[in-house]
């Protein structure tokens, strides 16, 4: 299988306590954990700071599974929910691949802390998720909510911590059953 995972700084793998925001080690990264726990070639196209872009990415015609996380940014930013929603929707329907290839992971919730100081951008977040679900049965492709999975976030209450990544890796290796 041929993976590639599309996302921001937590599909990176970014390290919210690195000085110069380095990445945690590949046995951190879930991405990573990904592809050693499956055997599948992984790759990880996360972006520290990426948004919904608006386009979406050239893709290898041999691309199996799509997995797609974003949104967190969009909201930093100070869009809407239903804004961010609407981004990933034209996103979405630019992407060439039958949707039975594509999984679309609702971000967990960001929590109060240094990048989160308020808890309106926590409910966003929230309601984010919900309209990804939406979006994902109107799209007809494969959905997961990550706010499921308790996944610990950094004192900035956005990244993942490295015990973050991989309870997330543990939570999609069950969706990818």
């Amino acid at each position: 299988m041929n993976v590639i995972c599309f996302g921001d700084s937590n599909t990176y793998g970014y390290d919210p306590h690195g000085y110069f925001g380095g990445r945690y080690d590949g046995d951190s990264r879930w991405v990573d954990i990904l592809a050693s726990e499956t055997g599948w070639t992984v790759s990880n196209m996360g972006e520290n700071g990426r948004e919904i872009p608006s386009a979406a990415p050239v893709l290898p015609e041999d691309t199996d599974l799509l997995i797609i996380m974003l949104g967190t940014n969009d909201l930093l930013q100070g869009r809407s929910p239903e804004q961010a929603a609407e981004k990933l929707n034209r996103f979405l329907s630019g992407i060439s691949l039958d949707q039975n290839k594509i999984l679309l992971i609702a971000p967990p919730p960001v929590q109060l802390g240094a990048w989160v100081p308020n808890q309106q951008l926590i409910d966003d977040s929230r309601t984010f998720a919900q309209l990804c679900q939406t979006l994902a049965e109107h799209l007809g492709i494969r959905f997961a909510d990550a706010g499921k999975w308790d996944i610990p976030l950094a004192y900035d209450g956005v990244h993942f911590t490295e015990q973050g990544h991989k309870t997330f890796a543990a939570g999609l290796l069950e969706v990818l059953k």
